[in-house]
């Protein structure tokens, strides 16, 4: 069975302003998410599942489905604040979403195969789809045999100054056991480094770094409810925490649940944080059009 590539499409970019997933940003108009579905298509996912807000389904079937709905099965699936397991009501102050944990919830109805994770309006890299996908082809009936793609930290820096990243720590077979939130990480002098109260603490050019790409088993879905459900019996009525993928994985580690394995790839990763980040990632596309690495025109 094919894997399933699953999307988180349901934020807004208020700091870049607008709904930055449906922008063209490729040579004829094509979005970052229209190149995450052609890495897929071509490394193997046999199916799409997009997690949206209902209150832009019209734009989004118009301007991302209508172009490839035709090449391969898509579902949407809707995210919204008060979706919440039974025996949980939501606070009606509350506007800030529940976290990327709760968006990948939204798909359980939907998935029942091994899937990825990504976000919309991250651009990710032919080769990264290509492992992602070689590591769940094998996972047919197994369970809590995870995985993440673990970029390598020089290429997921920014030109525009420091950035944070989750810096994972791995075992000797590969697997992970610690992912650290760095922050101020930026290269100077050719070597790179995250600052920490005033101090300079070198990283390895080839440091594994999470950039919320994921690979799961079907089961994930029960047991991320379950500890869904155990968050809110503590923050359901906050107004602010959410629950966060790496929570849950992290859980279902030291649970001894699950194992999750950091696979490396060459892809380097860029995206649209700021609106002034916009022109560096139209630049970047054109350069991979260029090498021959995309055509001009996608779908």
């Amino acid at each position: 069975m094919k894997p399933t590539l699953f999307v988180l499409a349901a934020g807004m970019g208020s700091r870049y302003g607008g709904l930055k997933q449906l922008d063209g940003l490729g040579p004829s108009g094509e979005t970052i998410m229209d190149y995450s579905v052609f890495d897929a298509l071509r490394a193997g996912f046999g199916k799409i599942v997009f997690v949206i807000r209902k209150d832009f389904e019209d734009d989004f079937r118009q301007v991302v489905l209508a172009k490839y709905q035709d090449k391969v099965p898509c579902e949407v699936c809707f995210q919204s604040l008060d979706k919440l397991p039974a025996g949980f009501t939501l606070n009606p102050e509350r506007t800030k979403p529940w976290g990327t944990n709760h968006a990948v919830l939204m798909g359980k109805d939907v998935i029942h195969e091994p899937f990825a994770v990504i976000n919309a309006d991250d651009f990710y890299g032919k080769d990264s789809f290509q492992v992602l996908a070689d590591y769940l082809k094998n996972l047919d009936g197994k369970q809590g045999d995870w995985c993440m793609v673990g970029y390598r930290v020089q290429n997921t820096l920014s030109e525009h100054g420091s950035v944070s990243r989750g810096v994972c720590t791995t075992d000797k077979d590969g697997l992970l056991t610690d992912v650290v939130e760095r922050t101020k990480i930026e290269a100077k002098n050719g070597k790179i480094y995250f600052t920490e109260n005033d101090v300079d603490t070198e990283l390895a050019l080839n440091t594994p770094v999470s950039m919320n790409m994921w690979g799961f088993t079907p089961e994930y879905f029960a047991m991320a409810e379950k500890g869904f459900s155990e968050f809110l019996q503590v923050n359901g009525q906050e107004l602010k925490k959410e629950y966060y993928i790496p929570t849950m994985v992290n859980d279902a580690i030291v649970a001894g649940q699950a194992t999750c394995r950091v696979l490396d790839t060459t892809s380097k990763w860029f995206g649209v944080t700021y609106a002034e980040d916009r022109e560096m990632v139209v630049k970047k596309i054109q350069e991979l059009v260029n090498q021959g690495v995309y055509p001009a025109k996608l779908f």
